[in-house]
């Protein structure tokens, strides 16, 4: 294939990688709105020109629910269309799909200039204003799945998930009983380019967690939609199903990612949210960043558990936070200062937001965290004291409960002016329609309805 010479080094890359790796059909992956992965895909012959082109695809589909179910959003709907572009940088072989390859794609309008509703422009935008302020994100998830076999229900209900394994939280029983999958999915994350760092059985039925090493946040993001789908694809290759949801069984412990965070000076390349005088090791602007994320919790909530099922699993005593509050090494915190690792604890200074999980977008997840932690450095916000017990062990009232459904959390997200603005008009609308779509679709269904469609979709 020849390339036309308008295509940059990273086309010129990816073009030949396709021609040399065996790659007949590329796809052009984006989140949506309702935090579905979906996509096009172009075949080998025309990858070149796709480069540059994209590909074409209707506006309607940022007002598409995780259900399939169109919304009503002024602006997407049957007239207009915009493009699906890839980041040849993301370009990777799919080992999980043999004559296949993956791209992460920016929505784009006709003429290439961005466009409004992208989520991936999104945070890239995000990216460029904390940046102007000198700072870099580095972030990376901690995402957990559910592993087992999709089933019919013999009474004529929905399919059902049947875990692979009854192991105990980090036992060697879930070790050997999935190694091969487990195998499997570590050699298909590193061939992608990936960095797996700490995998272990956890304590739901089917329960797993690998974890992959930080990036600057775009890369965590792109990370994080190439982890889905390896986890999905390993799984569907050996006969097996796999779930990023995060409540896809009554009964069991929910499927989180939680989300770790650090700020480095882009100047110095330092850490600016260590300070080792701190009793924490924390630095002002640590503190500052954490009142920002505590005071936007309530609306951040909306994007980063961003379905209706995320709000089974952010409940009391679970490990997966359900108070608006910070501690040390606090795990039913939604903002956890971790301790230091490695002999260079500087380095290593950073925070996690617990609530946090896979049905959400990760670019508009970690877009928003970046506003919502750059509004308390700007305004120099105060977290208040940390919480360094279990806070449902308090007085009630004493720590504030995160939203307890999905429509909670879009009432404070609409009520939110930091957020609201920095998602624009276009997107915000969309946004909100499509969740509030989903929340009275399963409201009007029962557990069974609502748990399937999110260990299917997610």
């Amino acid at each position: 294939m020849t390339a036309p010479h308008t295509l940059d080094a990273a086309a010129l890359r990816a073009i030949e990688r396709a021609d040399t790796e065996g790659v007949e059909l590329i796809r052009f992956l984006y989140a949506d709105h309702g935090g579905v992965i979906r996509g096009k895909a172009t075949s080998h012959p025309r990858l070149a020109e796709r480069l540059h082109t994209g590909i074409g695809h209707t506006v309607g589909m940022m007002a598409m629910n995780m259900l399939d179910e169109l919304q009503d959003v002024e602006g997407l709907g049957p007239v207009g269309e915009v493009r699906l572009v890839p980041d040849p940088a993301t370009f990777v072989h799919l080992p999980y799909a043999p004559g296949a390859a993956a791209m992460l794609a920016d929505l784009r309008e006709v003429d290439g200039s961005p466009w409004p509703a992208c989520p991936r422009t999104f945070l890239r935008e995000a990216v460029a204003t904390l940046a102007a302020e000198g700072h870099t994100l580095v972030a990376a998830y901690e995402p957990e799945f559910t592993l087992g076999r999709r089933v019919p229900d013999p009474e004529g209900g929905p399919d059902r998930l049947i875990p692979a394994d009854d192991s105990l939280c980090y036992s060697t029983v879930g070790f050997n009983q999935l190694h091969d999958y487990t195998m499997a999915l570590l050699h298909a994350l590193e061939r992608q380019g990936l960095r797996p760092e700490h995998y272990h059985p956890e304590l739901g039925h089917g329960q797993h967690e690998l974890s992959i090493r930080h990036a600057p946040a775009l890369q965590t993001a792109d990370n994080h939609v190439i982890y889905r789908e390896t986890v999905r694809g390993v799984a569907t290759r050996m006969s097996m199903w796999a779930s990023l949801a995060p409540k896809p069984l009554a009964g069991q412990p929910g499927n989180g990612a939680h989300l770790h965070l650090s700020l480095w000076d882009t100047a110095l390349r330092a850490n600016t949210f260590a300070d080792p005088s701190d009793r924490y090791g924390m630095s002002a602007t640590a503190y500052h960043f954490i009142g920002g994320l505590i005071t936007h919790l309530p609306a951040l909530t909306a994007l980063t558990c961003g379905s209706v099922n995320s709000f089974r699993r952010l409940t009391p005593r679970s490990w997966s936070s359900a108070y608006a509050c910070y501690g040390m090494d606090n795990r039913e915190a939604a903002v956890r200062i971790c301790s230091p690792t490695g002999r260079d604890t500087s380095a290593s200074a950073n925070l996690e937001l617990k609530p946090s999980d896979s049905s959400a977008n990760p670019y508009l997840s970690l877009g928003a965290v970046i506003h919502a932690g750059l509004d308390g450095i700007r305004r120099g916000l105060d977290p208040g004291d940390p919480v360094n017990v279990d806070p449902a062990t308090l007085p009630s009232g004493r720590v504030p409960r995160l939203p307890a459904s999905l429509d909670e959390a879009l009432d404070a997200l609409e009520s939110d002016d930091v957020l609201m603005n920095a998602l624009g008009p276009l997107r915000a609308s969309a946004y909100l329609a499509v969740k509030r779509s989903e929340a009275r679709s399963f409201a009007a269904q029962d557990a069974a309805y609502e748990m399937f469609h999110h260990f299917r979709v997610f």
